[in-house]
């Protein structure tokens, strides 16, 4: 209809979705999950819970407990549920401080956070915790350099969870890009 504004994109990031052949949720399912929480345009990247859909801001407020709820009625597990609007995404994608350093991107990741920790709990992290890791935190992400790979790192969304009192969600810098490349499409 000519004249008619589209709602905002966004970006929801899943936790634990479809990993090591756990808590498999079809994405054309989680897709018609969004759509029924009120998501329109929903669009998904993987198999690991990487959303991108329109909506409302009231809409928005209310998906990630829905959504969640949903996932929990429907295939008997707990799904925290990361948003954010696709300017924030963008930013997030533009702005990964260790970029110039990383000798590969694959060394690259985000931990995408529900909720913005505070400056104390920030400084509770242990920069020396998995050398020769590195991490920056950077209002609800923490950009982290992991040259000996994710899965060697001691830098995982249990600790994160537990020192800054939120809930994490990692994702690879290769998902980021295709994500925040599928806000352009």
């Amino acid at each position: 209809m000519p004249g008619t504004k589209l709602a905002p994109l966004h970006v929801a990031l899943l936790r634990w979705i479809n990993v090591s052949g756990k808590n498999t949720l079809p994405m054309a399912e989680l897709a018609s999950m969004f759509a029924d929480a009120g998501c329109e345009d929903v669009r998904t990247y993987i198999q690991s819970g990487n959303v991108v859909f329109r909506a409302k801001a009231s809409v928005v407020r209310r998906m990630p407990e829905v959504v969640a709820g949903a996932i929990a009625e429907g295939f008997g597990y707990e799904v925290p549920v990361v948003c954010r609007s696709a300017s924030e995404f963008r930013h997030v994608a533009k702005e990964h401080p260790f970029l110039s350093t990383a000798a590969e991107l694959k060394a690259l990741h985000v931990a995408f956070l529900i909720s913005k920790p505070s400056a104390a709990k920030v400084r509770s992290l242990d920069p020396n915790r998995s050398p020769p890791d590195e991490l920056t935190v950077r209002g609800r992400e923490i950009y982290l350099y992991c040259p000996n790979g994710l899965g060697r790192s001691k830098l995982t969304n249990k600790y994160f969870d537990s020192k800054l009192g939120t809930t994490s969600t990692l994702r690879s810098w290769k998902t980021v890009l295709r994500v925040a490349a599928m806000l352009e499409d």
